[in-house]
């Protein structure tokens, strides 16, 4: 009794249908198109389109990032490579005196000072050497501090230091041609 019931037998039922059944060809050839062309559905692109911005966007940063790194080791290797000239030449000129090497920005600075030094002593030469031109121009700056607010009454001083003005350059001219 019950012996029946517990064994285990196939639970598979077949039926057989007395209809044929027919599929019409519309969908015969919209499944095969589907099964040949593997066309996502417009959510499952929008989907897969994100993935990828994503993951592209990740590169993109990644690579920044390196390169970044990269320009950072090169300027480093260059800095280093400059001071090592640097304090090879200095050590060629002045002996193995490591501290007093000077970078290139401070020795173009100092050059310059020396250029604008070198270049006031040469102006206060060439006006010592045309005296009437330095007599006048005093003579125009006295006037215009004695009348400050009637600067036009100086044109007679005004006037001679043109003429010494160009006396000199007269000469100067004359000079070039000798």
């Amino acid at each position: 009794m019950g012996a029946g019931q517990s064994k285990s037998g196939s639970d598979e039922k077949i039926f057989y249908s007395e209809t044929p059944i027919q599929f019409g060809e519309h969908v015969v050839n919209h499944l095969t198109d589907n099964a040949a062309s593997p066309i996502p559905s417009p959510e499952r692109q929008s989907t897969i389109d994100a993935q990828i911005r994503s993951r592209i966007q990740a590169e993109l940063e990644h690579l920044r990032q390196q390169e970044e790194e990269v320009k950072e080791a090169i300027e480093r290797a260059l800095e280093k490579e400059n001071l090592d000239r640097e304090t090879a030449m200095a050590g060629q000129e002045e002996g193995s005196e490591a501290g007093s090497v000077r970078n290139s920005a401070v020795l173009l600075g100092d050059l310059e000072e020396l250029r604008t030094k070198v270049e006031r002593f040469h102006s206060r030469q060439a006006l010592s050497e045309f005296p009437e031109v330095q007599a006048a121009s005093e003579a125009v700056v006295s006037c215009y501090k004695s009348h400050p607010s009637t600067t036009l009454e100086c044109w007679r001083e005004v006037n001679q230091f043109k003429n010494a003005v160009t006396q000199v350059e007269q000469h100067y001219i004359d000079s070039l041609r000798a």
